[in-house]
């Protein structure tokens, strides 16, 4: 017997949330069931497009984030599985407004694949295409494919949205949301994993007493298991690995992305950001800007993920430009 959820059958909860979305922000978004689109309601013409996508069960992401300074459209999969190509070739030409579509795109087999063959298909056909690749996942740093895309893709969507908005050109953007992937990293711990719609049971079962740390956003194992703690404990596990990755020294200050996957209340996610907060500072790192509630998350596993960025005064600048999108609003 499936675990109860609130559904009324597996294979319809995604088309029926990303209506439920549409429905609930028809001043933002409009939904194009065919294809699984999220689209922005009012397109700007001569404006660089920006589309994303993947699996779903990591909402807000990717169509929460549709709307003025963010993307242009979303693509959305079945849970934890890539849209295909011909989905994600849809909505890179529903993207087009004439000055190039920018793709992010998570560094996950299956996404990279299909964003790469959509990407050929339209520029067979005369669009210009480029692609960010977003790796910030410090966990799988080793891994054969190299580092997962998880809470940064936030950073990227945000700051090459903004900067889209200003009337940057393709290569600019595509610059841009390079350098912000490369000054971003991230870990995760979960407490319990999420539950596959239609599923018994969670992805994996935990002891009370162990932690399972480097988790992905697919209800992937992490890294390692580690004894459970106070959180102030279990923060620095996740802040450590960061600050010495990115090298941070209290010359640059950084954006602080504390990110519930899903399972988290935001009591739990204020008590992580105040860790975070407290150990940067003893670290001689600033926060420029903090975003703490539950953004990239992996249907509702019980855990945080910690994103730093090294921010410079344009990165910032960015950060702070007009956002008006379902899920994020300033």
């Amino acid at each position: 017997m499936s675990r109860r959820q609130l559904l009324n059958a597996p294979e319809d909860v995604v088309p029926e949330a990303l209506e439920g979305l549409a429905l609930t922000h028809p001043d933002l978004v409009t939904y194009e069931p065919g294809a699984a689109l999220v689209l922005r309601r009012a397109f700007t013409p001569g404006k660089v497009g920006l589309v994303s996508g993947g699996g779903s069960g990591h909402e807000p992401l990717h169509a929460g984030f549709v709307g003025v300074g963010m993307l242009d459209v979303a693509v959305a999969g079945a849970v934890f599985a890539s849209p295909n190509a011909l989905q994600v070739h849809a909505g890179t030409t529903a993207a087009d407004q004439g000055a190039g579509v920018l793709q992010v795109v998570k560094n996950y087999t299956g996404d990279v694949l299909n964003f790469r063959i959509a990407a050929e298909i339209a520029a067979d056909e005369g669009l210009e295409v480029a692609s960010v690749l977003v790796d910030d996942d410090l966990a799988t740093a080793g891994s054969k494919v190299g580092r997962r895309g998880t809470a940064a893709v936030l950073a990227v969507e945000k700051v090459c949205g903004a900067a889209a908005e200003a009337g940057a050109d393709l290569a600019t953007l595509a610059a841009l949301g390079r350098r912000v992937v490369g000054s971003s990293r991230s870990m995760a711990l979960a407490l319990a994993a999420g539950t596959h719609p239609g599923d018994a049971g969670p992805a994996f079962t935990l002891p009370d007493d162990l932690v399972e740390l480097g988790v992905g956003i697919h209800g992937e194992r992490g890294t390692g298991r580690v004894p459970f703690a106070p959180a102030d404990e279990l923060v620095d596990r996740l802040v450590a690995p960061l600050v010495e990755d990115l090298a941070l020294d209290g010359s640059v200050p950084v954006v602080a992305i504390v990110n519930g996957l899903g399972g988290t209340g935001p009591l739990q996610l204020s008590v992580v950001a105040r860790r975070v907060h407290h150990h940067l500072r003893a670290c001689g790192v600033g926060v420029a800007r903090s975003l703490v509630g539950s953004y990239v998350t992996s249907l509702d596993m019980e855990g945080v993920s910690v994103t730093l960025v090294r921010a410079d005064d344009e990165l910032l600048r960015l950060w702070d430009a007009p956002v008006r999108t379902p899920a994020l609003t300033w």
